[in-house]
């Protein structure tokens, strides 16, 4: 049997219905109190059967600082998908991060050795990679160099990735896979998806900055087709296209029928605006929408090659314009939905 960590998140949401589709049964584990509803919401983009898929998950509970919560989620279970991390540009989620992302990865892969899982596919990030040196593409070998332009997110997601290949020389049959920038429906108010809502309320700044981006649904069927190969003890860039943010923007404002953005951010206004959405959150106490992290990775140009993981399985990415668009439809059938209440 199959389980899925962070099963209610944008990935691991997706993960469950393509897994559903092949599989009778799975289990996923969430928190307590967490709210099914967004799992459902994804899986009703795909199927008129929502409801039905949804009744062949088997949740758990389970708790990434308590091993014993983790062993009995094994229980019957031989494949592990690791969806579960924290994602923060936020210094007041340092803790948070570590605890989850370092920490729970450390309990889940000696859970893992001690009820002798078959296999274990870690979603790792781009974050937890090298940085090339310019008009180079960053690959699975580029050499990490820490520097105080690296977030504490790549910090902890890096040293997640320490924890699995520790287990794989301990005997753990695993693969990492660093996705990069995951576009696709889902909750439309934060991570990549509120970027819909943003153009779609008329975002009119730009950068020519570049990183990479890889649709939801490419990422789920890789990590299947890594999971059901003989391949182990090995990571993968999976990335679908580089664009620069105002080719991004642009594709989003098209699918959306909205103006595209037209004033390029400078360098010194990126540096004002973090400075002071930072100031104005110590009197809202609300976490600020762009970091110093973010703001600098809005100007930063970053490419990634994920031809390693193409020469391993066959797999074929789905455009990024073809990927937006489909991920807009389901974003503009949301808000009619919403207005007609």
């Amino acid at each position: 049997m199959i389980l899925v960590t962070g099963g209610s998140g944008l990935l691991g949401a997706h993960l469950l219905y393509d897994l559903l589709r092949k599989h009778p049964r799975v289990r996923a584990s969430k928190r307590p109190h967490s709210s099914m509803d967004f799992v459902k919401k994804v899986f009703a983009y795909y199927s008129n059967d929502a409801q039905a898929l949804f009744e062949k998950i088997e949740w758990v509970e389970m708790d990434l600082d308590d091993i014993f919560s983790i062993e009995e989620a094994l229980k019957g279970i031989d494949r592990v998908y690791h969806c579960a991390a924290v994602v923060s540009f936020h210094k007041k989620q340092a803790y948070l991060m570590q605890q989850t992302n370092v920490l729970g990865t450390k309990n889940l892969v000696d859970a893992c050795l001690h009820s002798a899982i078959a296999k274990l596919i870690h979603v790792s990030s781009i974050a937890a990679l090298g940085r090339a040196e310019k008009q180079e593409m960053t690959t699975e070998e580029t050499p990490w160099k820490d520097s105080d332009k690296t977030s504490l997110y790549s910090h902890s997601k890096k040293a997640g990735e320490l924890e699995v290949w520790r287990g794989m020389a301990e005997g753990l049959n695993a693969v990492i896979v660093n996705p990069s920038v995951i576009i696709g429906p889902g909750d439309w108010s934060q991570g990549s998806p509120q970027l819909f809502s943003l153009v779609h309320n008329g975002l009119k700044y730009y950068s020519h900055g570049i990183n990479g981006y890889v649709y939801v649904r490419d990422v789920s069927k890789a990590m299947i087709a890594l999971m059901e190969s003989d391949i182990k003890d090995e990571r993968f860039i999976i990335n679908g296209e580089d664009l620069s943010y105002l080719e991004l923007f642009n594709m989003m404002a098209k699918s959306l029928n909205k103006p595209y953005p037209s004033k390029e951010i400078k360098p010194w206004m990126a540096e004002i605006a973090w400075r002071a959405l930072k100031a104005k959150s110590w009197f809202t106490q609300k976490a600020p929408s762009i970091t110093k992290a973010t703001a600098r990775t809005f100007l930063q140009t970053y490419s990634y090659s994920s031809q390693k993981l193409l020469s391993k399985i066959d797999f074929q990415y789905t455009s990024m314009q073809q990927a937006i668009y489909l991920s807009a439809q389901e974003f503009l059938k949301d808000k009619s939905s919403i207005s007609k209440k």
